[in-house]
């Protein structure tokens, strides 16, 4: 078996990550597989292919910021990437992320369509179903279920300072993403999968493979976290933990529940940038972005519970593996993130209800980490262990290459 992955990153982010233990377990396996990216630096994967360069992807980003036309620059750039992939001739393509300013989405839907190759689409957010935006739940908008028009998130990602074709765009985008009839979408979490099957993409069979973590990485492993910070061990240590604290993460959610909660409460922030860093309370520990999982691993470990107060998310990450270390969550009732909790892993609470949110944590805090950690680290290793989900894909490959 020969699978070409495609996604915007390689190896970094949490789809990066996915796209390359998929295909590390593709090798484990004794099949080959390469994953073609399109920004930053590949890791993770032997077999990457770079698309266009960083020239391209600010033409991209050009085209997007004054023409809303993201998805429609990087032709050739694609095109030069399309002969190498006759040339590998793979037996599956294995879309992730399409958007990102490095592929035209018209090159590469009339490559597959006439290449008649079997393809997986794995939907990471909402993109492939709107005429503009990645998510809408934020902004409460419904427009993408029945033609986009006048987007009320034109500057959000991939944002455009002038134009607004979201019209155009949801045409264009319904007629190519609908035309390939060996086309199979994978999601991550029912949330998705039933909005999918309310959009125009609703004919087409979806799965659901809820993503995984490493389980040799993410377990129990505090490794002194409480020691460098200064954090005495009587305080009960919240952590929040996103990619970028945009504002559909929820941060001021986050800060606001120190004035609720009091004395005897820790935070620490990973993620922020320099401007949000200096703009937290001086007892809140604002941390960068790491791709370290071991320290991600040490962080999850020492904090007593993960809040995660996101307003609209596919199937965060952040959950499993926290659960994974042994540690509870606490989420607002958002997409898919309370799917992958229970009532002995953690705490669901209607969005945006910051004194429900306060209320779980004294809960959880009254009865105790540890009746909590052996439920949490259970149900990762029964539902959430990424060799599970992989071994999904793979179980999903063979039936569609044997049809």
């Amino acid at each position: 078996m020969k699978v070409l992955q495609i996604n915007s990153v390689c190896g970094v982010g949490s789809t990066g990550r996915i796209a390359a233990d998929l295909h590390t377990f593709l090798k484990q396996k004794g099949d080959t597989g390469w994953i073609a990216y399109g920004r930053g630096e590949a890791r993770g994967c032997d077999a990457a292919i770079g698309i266009g360069g960083t020239a391209d992807n600010y033409a991209h980003v050009a085209l997007t910021r004054l023409f809303d036309r993201h998805g429609y620059g990087s032709r050739g750039a694609t095109r030069r990437f399309l002969k190498q992939a006759e040339e590998l001739s793979p037996d599956l393509i294995h879309l992730h992320n399409i958007h990102g300013y490095y592929l035209h989405i018209g090159e590469l839907f009339q490559w597959l369509k006439q290449s008649g190759l079997p393809v997986v689409w794995t939907l990471h957010d909402c993109w492939a179903f709107t005429g503009h935006c990645a998510y809408y739940d934020f902004a409460g908008c419904t427009r993408w279920q029945t033609g986009c028009s006048h987007c009320p998130q034109k500057g959000a990602y991939p944002s455009s300072r002038l134009r607004d074709r979201s019209a155009e765009n949801y045409r264009e985008k319904r007629e190519l993403f609908t035309g390939l009839s060996n086309l199979t979408l994978v999601s991550p979490s029912e949330c998705l999968a039933g909005e999918v099957r309310r959009s125009y993409l609703k004919g087409i069979p979806v799965a659901v493979i809820p993503n995984g973590v490493d389980l040799d990485v993410f377990h129990p492993s505090p490794d002194g976290v409480r020691e460098r910070y200064g954090i005495p061990p009587r305080d009960f240590l919240l952590l929040g933990v996103a990619g970028v604290w945009e504002e559909r993460k929820g941060l001021p959610y986050l800060l606001r529940l120190k004035e609720l909660l009091g004395e005897g409460y820790r935070l620490i922030v990973v993620g922020v940038d320099e401007k949000q860093k200096a703009g937290l309370p001086a007892d809140v520990i604002g941390l960068s972005r790491t791709e370290s999982t071991a320290e991600l691993a040490a962080l999850y470990s020492a904090a007593d519970l993960l809040v995660n107060p996101t307003l609209e998310d596919n199937f965060p990450t952040v959950n499993l593996e926290a659960m994974a270390c042994g540690t509870p969550v606490v989420t607002f009732r958002t997409g898919g993130s309370p799917e992958s909790l229970d009532g002995f892993t953690g705490r669901v609470v209607e969005k945006k209800d910051v004194p429900g949110l306060a209320a779980a944590i004294q809960e959880i805090r009254h009865l105790g980490k540890p009746a909590f950690t052996a439920a949490c680290r259970d149900r990762a290793e029964k539902m959430y262990d990424q060799k599970r989900s992989y071994a999904q894909y793979y179980a999903l490959y063979q039936t569609i290459l044997q049809k």
